[in-house]
């Protein structure tokens, strides 16, 4: 341990207590009593406030009691977050952003990553009840990919959810793992509710313009306590069905990027055009479209005993899952294949060395060519990549019990299993190659979709076999397991002896295991057998329907006339037959992207609660050993022969901390804290592992030897309660991350299995690196004129790493604006969120950022009587165009998935 790392921390801590301890003498042994913020308690009695405002009520309130930087979002009702998505209601949390996707995934229409502070989504540890859960990925680009150790709030209904506390301070007895802070989702507890029995319905259809379908969407529960509160049962279901479309365009950059390279037959292009040399260009620019049938289904049940004053029991259980059935093809022009293969532009623009615009000839293709793709030049091709049942799942059980044999102890412990499955059980794809034709392009950077044409093809028609022929395909499975159980017991002893109000110590011990496994399928090795790699094999093209790309696609993406729109498309049923025909020989793991990493986590904290006549605090140390075993498979360079390795690290954590709140008068309250936290490098960036593109010649490994992330933390907050449910508040942070993870890249030799040959791949690895981020928050709510509210906050965040690379997830400024109205029956709200630009990570080998965007969302409630409700809620009704991008003149991907309303009733009794 370094304790040069403690010192600043500790320090702090220290000026703190001997400044309290100077005045304990003159304090009261008593806290002054707490009131609602502008209020008095005798006001409080006189009056009921409910809905909208009873949340903000309920959430400033738990605001200002906690000792720690704590905001909270509280439901308004059972059943009822704010928005219809946890991560959607969490985003109006000053210093929160969310995104639709992880990295390289792209965007779609729900929410599914929160981060804290401009950081990682990883580095937030998301919990519920205090406990960690574990989640699977839908996407297989998580599953085989980027595997992180954020949380999908896909699987978390916002129906399970009483509050959500955004802790963005640290306290001893938080579980280890948010470096940024925690997000901890509170379920309801059976004894809690008011009435004997409580039965709550909702019942919606979600319209999706985009898909232009409607769904299902139902939840229920249902609540029962006997009348001497010794007994509750709650349980809950639901079942959410959806249909997704996304339209897009994405362009795809080579890993070497330049007009010139060696590795290729570029060369002859700078022979004939000097200018050319060395400039970058497009590999592929296509017109992507996804679709996506899902259903959303599980349910949660809570028993709670309390069979006597001082013992309470509670067996928590939910089970999550989410299954879609994707069909993701991408129509494009190719300008890598013919630039690689020597053939030069008759026209061309290059804009600060990147080849925004080009016209090529028509060349001739023979398909009967033994290696077709391989040695000729083509125009375009199309993906067409059917994933039937892919999906995740979460589910956890967990047993918590309180004891309290006396005043002045009180003993609580948690047990518990979680898991957490992403699963894609068919990976078809099939890819068709457009011959015989010219094809141009015009990018326009980031202002929106490129333009794109093959004069003279009609892109509508598959089965012009002067036109199309078959060109690849590849089919697989993939399943990734995260799976914890933990335990833990703490014990809360009263002391009451001037300042120190009493202490808290525990033990916990987590045994987690990632695994990820996929499966390679191929042709038979049969050379008899028609085979797309066999010789002289023609294979005849998979059936066509006549089907072709939706008359609207791309219309929300506000591209040019010249925007490639209309073109064919395969049935995905035909695609699974074509490759059940062809392409079904299971021919083993794919050693490459499997791995297994676990760990065996124990913790020991200590916590001593402080307390004067205004002022409350904690200051608290946990000590951390995580044993860490990890093993997967290498690539020989010279062979291509897989072999297993493995790796193992043990190191400690030592995380203090200190949280200290000041009421300054009734109306203000002050607050200061320092920490030391940590969070765990990704599961994919500590597999030891390396996996190898051969048609791009590019890899990405991990690095076993990662150390976690770690970082100092400073934060103070000053808050204005001046008035009943409003606020005024303003709040500075700073991070010091000693061994941030950063992404490097470097050319590698391996074995190009596809050619036989030793080729140089730039390959992408993780490295600790030092990084800094620091920022300030500024938020304000209050009702007024009126039935009329307002919500708003800006939160600004500035970080790099020591070498000056920016960091990732991170947005230098977010804002939050919301208006409402409600009255005793009737209530609706307009929310907008706008996160500016960040990075996302990085794609090949080069930088992905997202640009800034922002999203409208607004919801329209009528209370008809006490048992029935009317609701309507809409969700990206700004229609969004989620960009990604290198530079102004490069970009990535567009991307929109349309508007979505929910219409239904709500029913209780």
């Amino acid at each position: 341990m370094n304790n040069k790392r403690l010192k600043p921390v500790a320090l702090a801590v220290a000026m703190a207590l001997n400044t309290l301890c100077l005045g304990a003498n003159a304090q009261s042994a008593d806290s002054a009593p707490k009131a609602e913020a502008g209020t008095t308690p005798a006001q409080l009695d006189q009056v009921i406030v409910t809905g909208i405002r009873a949340s903000r009520q309920n959430s400033l309130v738990k605001k200002r009691d906690a000792d720690s930087v704590m905001d909270v979002v509280t439901a308004e009702d059972i059943g009822k977050l704010p928005d219809k998505n946890v991560a959607d209601a969490v985003q109006r949390v000053p210093g929160v952003n969310i995104s639709s996707g992880s990295g390289g995934q792209g965007g779609f229409s729900e929410n599914d990553r929160v981060s804290i502070r401009g950081t990682n989504p990883s580095l937030t540890q998301t919990t519920v009840n205090g406990h960690t859960i574990s989640t699977g990925d839908w996407y297989i680009g998580d599953q085989s990919g980027t595997v992180g150790r954020s949380v999908s709030f896909t699987l978390l209904p916002s129906e399970i959810v009483s509050t959500v506390e955004v802790q963005k301070s640290s306290q001893a007895d938080y579980i280890e793992g948010g470096t940024a802070g925690n997000v901890n989702i509170v379920t309801r507890s059976p004894l809690d509710f008011k009435k004997q029995l409580t039965l709550e319905a909702t019942v919606q259809g979600l319209y999706a313009d985009l898909p232009g379908q409607w769904d299902p969407q139902m939840n229920a529960l249902v609540n029962w306590k006997n009348d001497t509160q010794t007994m509750g049962v709650l349980f809950q279901v639901f079942s959410e069905s959806r249909h997704e479309r996304r339209d897009g365009q994405e362009v795809f950059l080579l890993g070497k990027g330049t007009i010139g390279d060696p590795s290729d037959n570029s060369s002859a292009v700078v022979a004939a055009h000097p200018d050319l040399n060395g400039v970058s260009y497009p590999t592929q620019i296509g017109s992507a479209a996804f679709t996506q049938t899902s259903k959303r289904e599980g349910g949660l049940i809570d028993v709670q005993l309390r069979p006597s004053q001082s013992l309470t029991l509670d067996l928590n259980g939910f089970y999550s899952r989410f299954k879609g059935t994707n069909l993701d093809t991408n129509f494009m022009a190719s300008p890598s294949n013919l630039l690689g293969q020597g053939i030069s532009p008759t026209r061309y623009t290059v804009v600060n060395s990147t080849l925004v615009a080009a016209d090529f000839p028509a060349t001739s293709y023979n398909a009967n060519d033994p290696q077709p793709g391989g040695t000729q030049a083509f125009p375009g091709l199309r993906d067409s990549i059917y994933r039937p049942n892919a999906g995740s799942s979460s589910a956890y059980l967990d047993l918590d019990a309180k004891y309290k044999p006396n005043d002045t102890l009180t003993l609580t412990s948690k047990v518990g299993y979680t898991r957490g499955i992403g699963e894609t059980p068919h990976d078809y794809g099939y890819e068709a190659y457009l011959i015989n034709s010219p094809m141009s392009y015009q990018l326009h950077g980031t202002k929106g979709p490129g333009d794109v044409a093959f004069p003279g093809v009609d892109t509508t028609q598959f089965n012009n076999a002067a036109n199309v022929t078959n060109g690849g395909s590849w089919s697989g499975s993939t399943q990734v397991k995260d799976e914890e159980s933990y335990g833990q017991v703490d014990a809360l002893l009263m002391v009451d002896d001037g300042i120190w109000e009493s202490v808290k110590f525990g033990l916990r011990y987590a045994d987690h295991k990632r695994s990820a496994y996929s499966v390679n399928y191929n042709c038979s090795a049969d050379p008899s057998a028609p085979c797309m790699n066999n010789p002289g094999q023609a294979l005849p093209m998979p059936a066509w329907s006549g089907t072709v790309s939706p008359a609207n696609f791309g219309s929300g993406l506000n591209a040019g006339p010249n925007f490639l729109s209309r073109f064919w498309t395969l049935n995905p049923n035909d695609i699974a037959a074509w490759q059940s025909t062809y392409n079904n020989v299971n021919t083993g793991p794919n050693y490459q992207s499997n791995f297994t990493i676990r760990e065996k986590d124990t913790a020991a904290y200590a916590m001593v609660n402080l307390s004067g006549a205004k002022w409350r605090g904690n200051v608290g140390l946990r000590v951390v050993n995580t044993h860490q075993e990890g093993s997967a498979y290498s690539v020989e360079v010279n062979s291509g022969d897989i072999t297993p390795i493995n790796a193992t690290h043990n190191y400690v954590n030592v995380l203090p901390s200190a949280n200290f709140k000041f009421d300054i008068s009734k109306e203000w309250v002050a607050r200061i804290a320092g920490s030391e936290t940590m969070s765990r490098a990704d599961f994919s960036s500590l597999s030891p592992a390396v996996t190898l593109n051969n048609i791009n010649l590019t890899g990405s490994g991990g690095n076993a030897d990662l150390k976690p992330i770690r970082s100092i933390n400073y934060e103070g907050t000053l808050e204005w309660y001046y008035a009943p449910q409003s606020l005024l508040s303003f709040g500075v942070f700073t991070m010091d991350m000693p061994s941030y993870v950063a992404f490097q890249y470097a050319p590698k030799p391996y074995l190009n299995t596809a050619t036989q040959q030793i080729d140089t791949f730039i390959v992408t690895s993780p490295y600790n690196v030092a990084a800094k981020n620091k920022g300030f928050e500024l938020a304000w709510q209050q009702p007024f004129w009126k039935n009329f509210g307002v919500l708003a906050n800006y939160s600004y965040a500035s970080g790099h790493t020591a070498d000056g690379a920016d960091l990732v997830g991170l947005s230098k400024s977010t804002y939050n604006a919301e208006l409402y109205y409600e009255n005793e029956g009737f209530s609706t709200r307009v929310a907008y969120t706008y996160r500016s630009s960040f990075l996302v990570g990085l794609a090949n080998v080069t930088p992905q950022y997202a640009a800034g965007v922002g999203t409208l969302a607004a919801s329209i409630n009528y209370k008809v009587n006490d048992h029935l409700t009317v609701a309507l809620d809409g969700l990206n009704l700004n229609n969004p165009v989620i960009k990604y991008y290198s530079n102004a003149e490069q970009p990535q991907a567009f991307y929109t998935s349309g508007r979505q309303f929910f219409l239904g009733v709500r029913l209780s009794m």
